[in-house]
């Protein structure tokens, strides 16, 4: 074997070790090669990737942060629009008190896409109104 060919041949992963690395489930590699996301060849019974195809995947791996609609990100937070689970993750509360909260007209949310969306200024009106209510009853 040449050293180039040693070289390329250390640069090999299965699936249970690019599970490991892109810190997925084997399903989602298997996923990711059936759909051509991933390169991979199966050699014999066992598939190999190749660790720069990889990177590849893993940089154009899908990601609710950088999700657009209308040309726009969904979640830009820098314009202060942030997703359910983000802010349910602020309010150190379950996502399902924020969807609850949205459902019977306590916190204003707007759909963009598929997404609920809720902005800063809608947050605070909440946090304002909710704080109030619950200190008041205690």
């Amino acid at each position: 074997m040449s050293n180039i060919e040693d070289k390329n041949t250390n640069k090999l992963v299965g699936i249970t070790e690019a599970a490991k690395i892109n810190n997925v489930t084997r399903q989602a590699i298997y996923v990711a090669i059936k759909l051509n996301k991933l390169k991979a060849k199966k050699e014999t019974t066992r598939w190999t990737i190749h660790l720069d195809d990889l990177a590849d995947y893993r940089q154009q791996k899908y990601s609710r942060t950088k999700s657009m609609h209308n040309g726009e990100l969904v979640f830009d937070n820098k314009k202060g629009y942030f997703s359910v689970n983000q802010v349910a993750k602020m309010m150190s509360v379950p996502a399902q008190k924020i969807y609850y909260a949205t459902r019977i007209g306590l916190l204003k949310a707007h759909r963009k896409g598929a997404a609920w969306v809720i902005h800063q200024s809608d947050l605070n009106e909440y946090v304002g109104k909710y704080l109030k209510e619950t200190k008041a009853a205690s």
